[in-house]
């Protein structure tokens, strides 16, 4: 196995920058480098193994001339573990430096819309929030609603929520797009199964250094929240509305009774559909990634089938379907996230 040793140098030496300038950093710098610090450190530490189990073996070979009995016995032993700790390592080294996502580390913000299907959709809608949710409390991740717009009958016309945890993103990811629900709602009498459904964006969360916004750039209204119906919360102006003038990305939030609170959320609503904008237009090829996920949110565009009738669950991107429909809305997404993980990474050609 031929380990391109010169990249690896390469890593070593910024990592070691990293780590002085880490001593004097401003405040403001802190962050950016304690997570570039934070990405480095596991490849150089495996980087640093694999030298030593080496230059180990190296020694062990030239002792081993020279050996007899026990001594001999003991010295191929310890080459051959040698051997296999660098074989293990020269794996892990070539995985890690296989190009990744460079958001899979981060928070996610997650939007969830109702779609085609009317109340019904608005049901579906919360159906996949408390999925979501589950997962995130089966992986030790933290949730956080920023904003919701309630249908009136439990179910959600839109909420946009965080997830919070390392790896969140690289794990959610691809749960972007249409999702497409069959079944016979509680209010239909006639037992006909009716199709609906909800539009689900993910977005990396972005941090204050990642997306610098001018407050010149914003306009921001500040109105009166209101509740399902049209009915008011409270009587203050504490609803946030805020547009980002060169975008026109406009992002609204009434969850909190703090006018501060909801400009807050906001805010980091706005600077994750910012960041992705940017990443967008730095890679022509992903310009659309958005998007993509879900263009009109209508029957004829779907990544997902959740059939009631049929207990069965589809993600038409791969081909996998499972019949484990209530566990997988009770957050056992595993299954789907890994297959999808697998299917999307990429390959260099090795067997």
């Amino acid at each position: 196995m031929q380990l391109p040793e010169t990249k690896l140098k390469e890593i070593e030496a910024r990592f070691e920058e990293v780590e002085r300038a880490l001593a004097d950093a401003r405040p403001d710098e802190l962050k950016k480098l304690g997570r570039e610090h934070a990405e480095l450190r596991d490849t150089v530490q495996m980087w640093r193994t694999y030298r030593r189990a080496a230059d180990d073996l190296e020694s062990a070979k030239a002792m081993l001339s020279g050996s007899k009995g026990e001594e001999r016995d003991y010295l191929q032993q310890e080459m051959t573990e040698l051997q296999k700790t660098i074989e293990e390592l020269g794996e892990k080294l070539i995985e890690a430096l296989t190009p990744k996502d460079p958001n899979d580390e981060r928070d996610v913000i997650i939007e969830i819309r109702a779609g085609a299907g009317g109340d019904e959709a608005g049901l579906f809608a919360a159906e996949l929030f408390r999925m979501y949710q589950r997962y995130a409390e089966e992986h030790r991740y933290k949730t956080e609603v920023l904003t919701s717009s309630e249908s009136g009958i439990g179910g959600f016309k839109e909420t946009t929520f965080a997830v919070k945890g390392k790896g969140a993103y690289s794990r959610l990811k691809f749960e972007g797009g249409t999702h497409r629900v069959q079944r016979v709602p509680s209010t239909e009498s006639s037992g006909r199964i009716h199709t609906s459904t909800a539009g689900v964006v993910v977005l990396p969360e972005a941090e204050e250094v990642d997306v610098e916004i001018d407050p010149k750039d914003l306009k921001i209204d500040v109105y009166r929240s209101s509740g399902p119906g049209g009915q008011s919360v409270n009587t203050t102006d504490s609803a946030v509305r805020i547009k980002h003038l060169p975008t026109g990305i406009e992002v609204a939030c009434q969850d909190e009774k703090s006018q501060l609170q909801n400009k807050a959320k906001a805010l980091r609503i706005l600077r994750a559909r910012l960041l992705q904008a940017e990443q967008e237009k730095a890679a022509a090829a992903q310009a659309e990634a958005r998007q993509a996920q879900v263009r009109t949110a209508d029957r004829s565009e779907k990544i997902r089938t959740y059939n009631f009738h049929e207990n069965r669950v589809t993600d038409h991107r791969i081909g996998l379907t499972s019949y484990r429909l209530n566990e997988i809305l009770s957050g056992d997404l595993d299954e789907f996230i890994d297959a999808l993980t697998a299917s999307m990474r990429p390959t260099d050609g090795r067997a």
